[in-house]
């Protein structure tokens, strides 16, 4: 399912053309493989501050294992790695140093894991009374370079070359480290027994995924896939009182009136509808239908 697409830039030089070029073929591949599966979340081009730092995350994989990161590089020509990490490549027959994209990856990975632990009591529940956390859940990272570079993987750190895949191999890779196979199978399978998220705490992580995501030049505005009412738990009526219906809160357009025919969003400030008649917003956030007071949540 993906939960945010690329954000497209006023991109410039010709290396920020590329580059942007790259993340969108690669974000083509993520959406033809898991547009329809609910079990694996895709996040673009997200970007979030904690602890007075700032990462973007080109591409973010959520499954019911773990995560995947995914860092997009446009490198047309040959790419070498030597024993010690360090990467070079070549342009116009011309070589040069360039940083780790397996290093930069790695210390996005380890502020995002920061953020979800910081905020696991928000996204996740307890179980059996224990609270469920991030860390024991499985981390790969990824490097996808474009399709037409020549990699040297003869002289390259084998663990380098595990990381590093041409874009049209990613969807194959992400396969192979996510395992998921048929989810019937994976409840009766004993010899798996990596810890998974339930639908809902994947639901969970993406709502909270896209909150945490920040956009310098604009708002930005992600289609919400799927609402999901959550289901109030029973509770047994006094005898001695009358049980009343809860009456329901119907969203429609506060400039126009439609009711219906709108589309759920989520932007900088919250969830909103976008009304496909006037084309204006108004908040999902309702006054309480009980008791009216404005402390309500979405």
């Amino acid at each position: 399912m993906i939960l945010k697409n690329k954000t497209l830039q006023n991109a410039q030089t010709p290396q920020a053309v590329a580059g942007q070029k790259q993340e969108q073929n690669v974000a083509f591949f993520l959406r033809r493989a898991f547009k329809d599966n609910p079990e694996i979340l895709i996040i673009n081009d997200f970007k979030f501050t904690f602890n007075d730092e700032t990462a973007q995350i080109d591409h973010l994989i959520v499954y019911p294992y773990g995560f995947v990161l995914v860092e997009s590089k446009s490198i047309k020509g040959n790419v070498e790695v030597n024993k010690q990490g360090e990467w070079t490549r070549s342009f116009n027959q011309k070589w040069s140093g360039m940083p780790s994209s397996i290093k930069q990856v790695e210390q996005q990975q380890i502020l995002f894991k920061e953020l979800l632990n910081h905020h696991k009591i928000e996204i996740l529940g307890k179980m059996f009374g224990i609270q469920q956390g991030i860390k024991g859940r499985c981390w790969d990272h990824l490097c996808v370079v474009s399709s037409d570079a020549v990699i040297d993987r003869n002289s390259m750190p084998k663990v380098v070359s595990e990381q590093l895949v041409k874009s049209e191999f990613l969807v194959d890779k992400l396969h192979k480290i996510m395992k998921l196979g048929n989810k019937l199978l994976r409840k009766v399978n004993v010899y798996d027994t990596r810890p998974y998220f339930s639908q809902q705490e994947l639901d969970s992580i993406g709502h909270f995924i896209l909150s945490q995501h920040i956009d310098s030049h604009k708002q930005t505005v992600s289609p919400i896939p799927e609402l999901v009412t959550p289901i109030a738990k029973p509770q047994t009526p006094n005898v001695y009182q009358e049980v009343q219906p809860v009456p329901q809160v119907k969203l429609s357009c506060k400039h126009c009136g439609e009711s219906t025919n709108y589309t759920p969003m989520y932007g900088k400030f919250g969830y909103y509808i976008n009304c496909n008649q006037c084309t204006k917003n108004t908040p999902m956030k309702q006054p309480c239908s009980m008791c009216h007071s404005k402390k309500t949540k979405v």
